[in-house]
């Protein structure tokens, strides 16, 4: 009767063990998940900054007067379809959006955020269903309270205006006398001499007379296709192209706009910034008489490594622009690799498939201890030898 007993506490003894191995195990899985989804967009996002407008100290009246407008910039999300898109990879992907841009939101607590066009990767072939289904996607990742807006440079003939901003259809400026292209124009055009009339460089046309006079400040361009530029050689940073690409030439109308329709842009607006996407990359040009250029990276885990966007504190005549990362894709996976090793360790150590590590640890510890000490010890002596 006493074997009996003693053999049923051994078991439950085991079963316990067991039980709290799994525990254990759990709780560690839990938390690397809670990690590597949650946690360190938090931890990544917290620290970046809304920038500063340096405001000279003479003109504090102007700094009082002009309210600084918050705005997000991000670009080419593509979105996957049902054509190429994979199930794991649109759920990897579209989930480290998710996370990105509601984390952003919560912390930063933008005012505007654009996107800067390529939102879908399917959108020229999908079917009226699955561009349906596409559309409620994005409005799940992208949701934001009322107060937020969000504004999106899509594949359309719209041209429109918010907050001194000009959104332009980059895809319409062909050139080719299209339809889309020649409506595209003329809204341009109208928009032009608008600008004009409100900086005053065009104050006896009759045009002027009618209509809602616009602000007097120079716009800022928003569109998806980057101007006209030769190749990404002169650009530079961890999130610009790699080095094997930045030479290679950019094709008019389709790495970049044509070289008059880039033209055409900077003298009808005359914007003092232009912000644009379509590369993945980011770059810094200037352009004509010192207009800067800003490309945004994607956001998107699918097309790099270390996803970016920009944050801009804009006043009507001011501006100021920074770069908030997110948290790069290899860190993550890299987490998960570590995660798994040390499951299967403690795994095949709880069964005695594997010598736990902890004690042939300690050895190496204590006799890297005794030998540095018997070496110091004699170091020590022969010093004391000497000076006797």
């Amino acid at each position: 009767m006493a074997t009996i007993r003693f053999g049923f506490r051994r078991l439950n003894f085991h079963l316990l063990r067991r039980s709290f191995l799994l525990l254990k195990l759990t709780a560690f899985v839990i938390a690397v998940l809670l990690f590597c989804e949650f946690l360190i967009y938090y931890l990544v996002i917290v620290w970046c900054n809304w920038p500063e407008i340096k405001t000279p100290a003479h003109d504090s009246e102007r700094e009082t007067l002009e309210p600084v407008l918050k705005a997000m910039f991000l670009a080419d999300t593509h979105l996957l379809g049902e054509v190429r898109g994979h199930w794991l990879d649109k759920l990897r992907r579209e989930w480290q959006m998710e996370r990105a841009f509601q984390t952003a939101l919560w912390l930063l607590r933008p005012e505007v955020v654009f996107i800067l066009g390529d939102i879908f990767d399917e959108g020229k072939w999908s079917s009226p269903q699955a561009w349906a289904d596409d559309v409620e996607r994005f409005q799940k990742m992208f949701r934001h309270p009322p107060h937020v807006q969000l504004k999106v440079v899509v594949g359309n003939h719209d041209i429109g205006f918010h907050y001194h901003f000009v959104m332009v259809n980059s895809i319409a400026l062909e050139g080719d006398g299209c339809n889309i292209c020649s409506e595209a124009e003329a809204e341009l055009i109208e928009i032009s001499h608008k600008l004009n009339c409100s900086l005053k460089q065009e104050q006896h046309s009759r045009r002027c007379e009618d209509g809602q006079p616009l602000p007097a400040s120079a716009p800022v361009l928003l569109q998806h296709f980057p101007l006209y530029r030769r190749s990404d050689a002169n650009c530079s940073g961890d999130d610009a192209a790699p080095p094997e690409e930045r030479g290679i030439p950019f094709r008019e109308r389709y790495d970049a706009l044509s070289r008059e329709a880039s033209q055409k842009l900077l003298w009808w607006l005359r914007p003092r910034l232009v912000l644009s996407g379509h590369t993945h990359s980011a770059c810094e040009v200037l352009h004509g008489a010192g207009i800067p250029e800003l490309s945004v990276p994607s956001f998107s885990w699918r097309n790099r490594n270390n996803p970016s966007f920009i944050m801009g504190s804009m006043t009507p005549m001011d501006y100021a622009l920074a770069k908030c990362y997110l948290p790069c894709e290899d860190t993550v996976l890299i987490t998960y690799c570590g995660a798994a090793g040390f499951l299967v360790v403690r795994i095949l150590v709880h069964f005695g498939l594997l010598a736990s590590p902890s004690p042939f640890g300690w050895k190496l510890l204590r006799k890297f201890k005794t030998s540095w000490w018997s070496s110091g010890s004699k170091a020590l002596t022969g010093g004391m030898a000497q000076k006797h």
